[in-house]
């Protein structure tokens, strides 16, 4: 009987020491889980400072990036109708633009005004970028900081599709109406290789397609991916050569001496560059401005709605203010 009890007795204290040791264990184990988890815990925290120092820089609405664009440029940037009828902002740069924003951990927001008003609104510190296929020529290297180049495009000369037999050079443009974006780069291009025709400045490159094809003006003057866009939704329209044009591509202008802005600018181009996510957000927006009985380019109305279609400013209300600039 005693050695029963005895046996029982060593058998709960056997039990107690083996219990013993195995909350020691899990203890043990508990703490240093906890003591991993605390030390990732510090890292991860470390780690997400050092990239948001990365990125640190000062914009004019916290917790937003607003950049300023010209909705009239498709493929970089224009409105799709949707399903429900409602315009949504669509294009390469308009991709870009919201995927740099998210990378910042930043909220966009598109600030659409005419294309000659950009640069203007970035100067006066109402936004803080400007994208909208902007060319850094050295002229606006004076006043603006540009990023690295982010698409590299070129300038076409086109003309109505029953003319492309006409004209052989600018040569042929003497005397007459050549049109070309009000404030762009194509502008500078048709003062230079047709000085002797009568340059019209539109602000919409809608204006300038509608001039065109309409046979009020000869020729203008656009980048090639646009022209080529228009080509495609509009048959009247060709693109008769290339223009000749030392700074060929697309970058983001950003307020002179921001450079904290503009290296994280940089660094991001570089990252999807990289990855192919600018080749993909172009090859998109290209998909997507081929729908054209869906693609509205312009300015929305007061109430975010598509305005009703009216008669675009004149060719010689054009060649009037061309000539008061």
């Amino acid at each position: 009987m005693k050695k029963q009890i005895f046996a029982g007795a060593m058998a709960a204290v056997m039990a107690l020491s083996m219990a013993a040791c195995g909350g020691s264990g899990a203890a043990a184990t508990t703490a240093a889980a906890s003591k991993a988890e605390e030390t990732t815990a510090a890292a991860e925290s470390q780690s997400g400072e050092e990239k948001k120092a990365e990125v640190s820089f000062e914009t004019i609405k916290p917790g937003k990036l607003v950049i300023g664009t010209s909705p009239d440029f498709a493929p970089y940037e224009f409105y799709h109708i949707e399903k429900d009828g409602e315009p949504k902002l669509a294009g390469f740069d308009i991709a870009f633009a919201q995927k740099m924003a998210d990378d910042f951990g930043l909220e966009v927001e598109f600030a659409t005004m005419d294309f000659d008003g950009i640069l203007m609104e970035l100067q006066n510190g109402s936004i803080d970028l400007g994208i909208s296929g902007f060319s850094p020529d050295p002229e606006r290297q004076k006043v603006f900081d540009f990023s690295d180049i982010y698409y590299k495009g070129g300038q076409s000369f086109c003309v109505s599709k029953k003319n492309l037999d006409k004209y052989k050079g600018f040569e042929d443009f003497k005397g007459l109406a050549v049109g070309a974006q009000t404030g762009s780069i194509q502008y500078g291009l048709a003062e230079k290789n047709t000085p002797d025709a009568n340059i019209i400045g539109l602000p919409k490159v809608t204006d300038i397609v509608s001039e065109l094809t309409t046979g009020k003006l000869e020729g203008a003057f656009m980048e090639t991916a646009v022209a080529e866009q228009y080509a495609k939704n509009y048959p009247d329209l060709a693109i008769a050569w290339e223009v000749p044009y030392d700074t060929e591509g697309s970058a983001v202008a950003v307020k002179k001496g921001n450079q904290a802005l503009l290296d994280a600018v940089n660094a991001e181009i570089k990252a999807l560059q990289a990855d192919g996510s600018l080749d993909k957000f172009v090859t998109e927006a290209q998909e997507l401005a081929s729908d054209d009985a869906n693609v509205y380019q312009g300015q929305l109305d007061e109430n975010g709605k598509v305005k009703a279609e009216s008669e675009g400013e004149t060719t010689e209300a054009a060649a009037e203010t061309t000539k008061a600039q």
